[in-house]
């Protein structure tokens, strides 16, 4: 019988929890049971393998940044609402590392619940993009784009790429300022 207040969606909760204190790459099942206080053996009566816990933490942690994004964009347009929404997206990158590396992980053909949260994010950028008139193929180039430039700028921040005195802050708010005006431009 399944350990009373353990869940699937709880295994989930704290495994991003631990994601975050210790790196996406550093969770284990072990870990997970420990911050529980039971032995390992009692998590597969709720998740059958790591490989599904971190599905799980995936799937959960597109649908946080994808509300965060959301919530950022909404009642904004244009330059306005793409500076929120990419501010929203370093903030969550910043706040929860471990959930934020989970995040980015593409869905498995299939998977219709992650691969539907997957598309949220999408939807998020697309409906910010389309004040810029773009449509057809040219949104997914440059969601494509968009995503690359701030994954790029999030990563090499929490790996402590710019070790240089300039405010970084600054320097996010001009790429992000250079990306609309390109847009506005195009």
């Amino acid at each position: 019988m399944p350990r009373a207040g353990l869940s699937r969606p709880l295994l989930a909760a704290r495994g991003a929890e631990i994601a975050d204190e210790k790196g996406w790459e550093q969770l284990t099942l072990a870990g997970v049971a420990g911050a529980f206080g039971v032995r390992l053996p009692s998590l597969y009566k709720h998740v059958g393998s790591l490989a599904e816990l971190r599905r799980d933490i995936s799937a959960r942690s597109a649908r946080e940044l994808a509300d965060v994004m959301t919530d950022a964009a909404v009642g904004r347009s244009g330059p306005p609402a793409l500076h929120a929404m990419a501010d929203a997206y370093r903030d969550f990158a910043r706040r929860y590392p471990g959930r934020y590396a989970a995040s980015v992980i593409a869905p498995v053909p299939g998977d219709f619940e992650h691969e539907q949260v997957a598309t949220r994010i999408l939807e998020v950028l697309a409906a910010v993009l389309a004040e810029f008139g773009l449509a057809g193929d040219d949104v997914i180039h440059v969601i494509r784009a968009l995503r690359s430039m701030m994954h790029g700028f999030v990563a090499l921040e929490a790996a402590g790429g710019f070790a240089m005195p300039q405010d970084l802050d600054e320097s996010y708010r001009r790429m992000v300022a250079g990306f609309a005006a390109g847009l506005t431009r195009s």
